[in-house]
């Protein structure tokens, strides 16, 4: 087994997971000429300085440092001069501190750095979407030394990834411990959305509403099905990937606190987790954390400053954001039962309809599989569940009729 982990960029880290089959760790800048695959303000404050200095760490006790450059769409810069100096600028940088590989997600950026930076290894993103024996194909033939396959089309997909596994030679890895929607019609669009939100060029300098993420959470509050309807492979499933040959598995979330990343860690290379599924794979809603752990501390007040933009949004209508962040532990720490659990022991013999079915083509409400472990398996506070909905409401509203950009709605106006 070998494991790549998301960074938070916390000394302790490193310390907490050395003796773990890690290989290595990932993360980026918040902004950089490239962009990635989260926000900026889901992101650590992290200096260049800071980042060189958690490489070296890492690679005095035996980590590698992936960085990456996983934007899915560069906004057509990097075939303009200057993009092409900022990207230059930024390999550069990647080379001299140390960094042993980065991810990309287009297969320009692929061939660029192949040619001019060898010494890097290129790994291929989650974001290019390879879900199929002749897409890998391809970017293995364009020169990638690793590619990351699809978690949203094929984590469920056993058959297609024992097939890709057997004709790809090169290093594959699967993402474990994600949680979007299997499938999921919001992934392009988000994907995107995300790339642009952290690009340094970009006109609205961090600037971003995430209304995929709201409606991929307010989906599976609505309807539990929607927590088993996912992408995530359990710690005790591994060993069935394992047996066709995968041996790289991929952890997230980066910037979630340093004790929940050593427990996910732990978890996988134990192949067994006891407790709530969601502390292993969603970014948010965690216990037993202080409230005046670091995560915390920066409170609303990390949020606003990335949100409350009057040029570009109306700030009053934000506020709908601070209340649903609290009622989903986004901001402080949850009190009391979790609002939702998903008990992990009630999934054991999940992944036994998968080894031969596929879902492509399949009706879920005729299946209904994953509906009948959503029943043994998910637990919702009904009183917490009920008082988000409604924020989550107040908040689509606001976007889906502009008001979120405006002083007055439509119906104001008429009034």
């Amino acid at each position: 087994m070998r494991l790549s982990v998301a960074t938070n960029y916390d000394p302790r880290l490193i310390e907490a997971i050395k003796d773990y089959p890690v290989v290595e760790l990932f993360g980026k800048l918040r902004e950089d000429a490239v962009g990635g695959g989260r926000a900026p303000y889901q992101l650590a404050q992290v200096s260049r300085k800071q980042l060189a200095e958690h490489v070296a760490h890492a690679r005095r006790v035996g980590i590698d440092f992936n960085y990456l450059l996983n934007a899915s769409c560069l906004g057509n810069r990097e075939i303009t001069r200057q993009g092409q100096k900022e990207i230059g600028k930024l390999l550069d940088w990647i080379c001299e501190i140390g960094v042993a590989s980065v991810t990309v997600a287009t297969p320009l950026m692929l061939q660029m750095v192949k040619t001019r930076y060898p010494q890097l290894r290129v790994r291929v993103s989650v974001f290019g979407g390879i879900d199929r024996v002749r897409k890998a194909q391809m970017w293995e033939e364009m020169g990638a030394d690793c590619i990351v396959l699809d978690s949203i089309l094929v984590n469920r997909e056993l058959k297609t990834l024992e097939q890709i596994r057997k004709v790809v030679k090169c290093d594959l890895e699967l993402m474990a411990n994600n949680n979007c929607l299997t499938g999921c019609a919001l992934s392009p669009m988000h994907m995107n959305a995300l790339a642009h939100a952290g690009q340094s060029w970009h006109d609205n300098n961090g600037f971003f509403v995430d209304w995929c993420f709201l409606k991929c959470t307010e989906m599976k509050l609505r309807d539990p099905v929607n927590y088993i309807r996912s992408e995530w492979i359990r710690p005790e499933d591994l060993p069935v990937y394992e047996e066709m040959g995968y041996d790289l598995f991929k952890i997230a979330e980066r910037d979630i606190p340093t004790e929940m990343l050593v427990t996910r860690v732990k978890a996988y290379a134990e192949r067994h987790f006891e407790g709530n599924l969601l502390d292993l794979v969603q970014p948010y809603g965690f216990k037993g954390i202080k409230e005046n752990h670091s995560y915390y501390r920066r409170g609303l007040a990390w949020y606003l400053r990335f949100l409350i933009r009057p040029r570009l949004v109306n700030p009053l209508r934000l506020r709908p954001m601070k209340r649903l962040a609290e009622l989903r532990g986004m901001t402080r720490p949850l009190e009391g039962p979790p609002p939702v659990y998903i008990d992990n022991r009630a999934l054991d013999g999940f992944l036994e309809r998968f080894k031969e079915n596929s879902c492509v083509g399949i009706d879920c409400d005729e299946c209904r599989w994953c509906h009948q472990f959503a029943e043994k398996a998910v637990r919702i506070d009904e009183n917490n569940r009920d008082q988000a909905l409604a924020v989550y409401e107040e908040l689509f509203d606001s976007i889906h009729d502009g008001s979120l950009w405006s002083y007055k709605t439509k119906k104001d106006n008429k009034q």
